[in-house]
């Protein structure tokens, strides 16, 4: 299937935020503190996205490194094992861009007191597609997660249709790492991963910040999508945490919605669906091939 530009009303990277009501949520109180610290990336924008206004401010932060380079539209490269469609020339979308109500998720687990919060990220990075369940691909870069790069995905949704997406690293560091969603993507929004003591103890999490990214996913995810996407990420730390040597590892799960509010002036989002476009291309894709062997064998018939 052939990527149509369609809409383009979706804000650059740089301009990725939270409106001054989805940075005052949620409620004080709602959400435990150690689960607040990683609500959001390090930085609600990354640092080259905004502009200074002195020559101190100029002076880069020590963490600049840390963060992608700023992109307008994701290119990508073919990775074996997935198909490797609707990614490339998508922009990046925040829970600002997205359609649904705005949830917070966090799945959190002990890692026990002999591993240190560098030692789990240093593993999460290294082999984060090992820990993914079944019947689901990560395709990144061969040096593991690194700023900027951008990993294609094929998640199953059943009925032997992959849905084929991507996401975009905005952040990594020895502590933590977040990942950034394209148009087309499930849900709007970020992931980020982290690890830090805990009095004598790591603690180690995923912490979701999203929005559906359009009608279709919002009813998808109001019909076991929440539900699914809470046991995929449970599957994962659970995995991690054997690993790291956890001989029974234990993950909290839990779910704060931060806006009630759906944001309709987005629902044309539709129109790069991933999983709408997923479906067609497994359709289409014998047609395709058949297209294809046609005109070779024309080709070395009129040869």
């Amino acid at each position: 299937m052939t990527e149509t530009a369609g809409p383009d009303k979706v804000a650059t990277a740089d301009q990725i935020g939270l409106s001054a009501r989805e940075a005052a949520a949620p409620p004080p109180g709602t959400i435990p503190p150690h689960s607040a610290a990683h609500a959001v990336p390090p930085q609600a924008v990354p640092p080259q996205a905004v502009p200074p206004h002195s020559a101190a401010q100029a002076v880069p932060p020590r963490d600049s490194a840390s963060w992608a380079r700023k992109v307008d539209r994701l290119e990508v490269d073919h990775r074996s094992g997935v198909r490797g469609t609707n990614v490339a020339g998508r922009r990046l979308t925040g829970p600002v861009q997205g359609f649904g109500k705005m949830w917070q998720k966090t799945y959190r687990m002990d890692a026990g007191p002999e591993i240190t919060p560098e030692q789990a990220i240093a593993t999460w990075r290294e082999h984060f597609p090992e820990f993914w369940p079944k019947g689901n691909r990560f395709a990144g870069a061969l040096t593991g997660i690194n700023p900027g790069d951008v990993a294609l995905l094929d998640l199953s949704i059943g009925g032997g249709v992959k849905l084929s997406t991507g996401v975009f690293v905005l952040y990594a560091d020895a502590e933590s790492f977040t990942l950034m969603t394209p148009q087309g993507h499930m849900f709007a929004g970020w992931i980020t991963f982290s690890a830090e003591r805990e009095g004598d103890t790591t603690a180690v999490q995923a912490q979701v910040l999203m929005r559906a990214n359009d009608p279709l996913y919002e009813i998808a995810m109001t019909l076991g999508g929440h539900r699914k996407e809470d046991k995929f990420w449970a599957a994962t730390l659970t995995a991690l945490g054997r690993r790291l040597g956890l001989p029974d590892p234990s993950v909290k799960t839990r779910s704060t919605c931060v806006d009630s509010k759906r944001q309709w002036r987005h629902s044309r989002n539709i129109w790069h669906n991933s999983m709408v476009r997923s479906v067609l291309q497994t359709i289409s894709a014998p047609l395709v091939g058949l297209s294809r062997l046609g005109r070779g064998m024309n080709s070395t018939t009129n040869g």
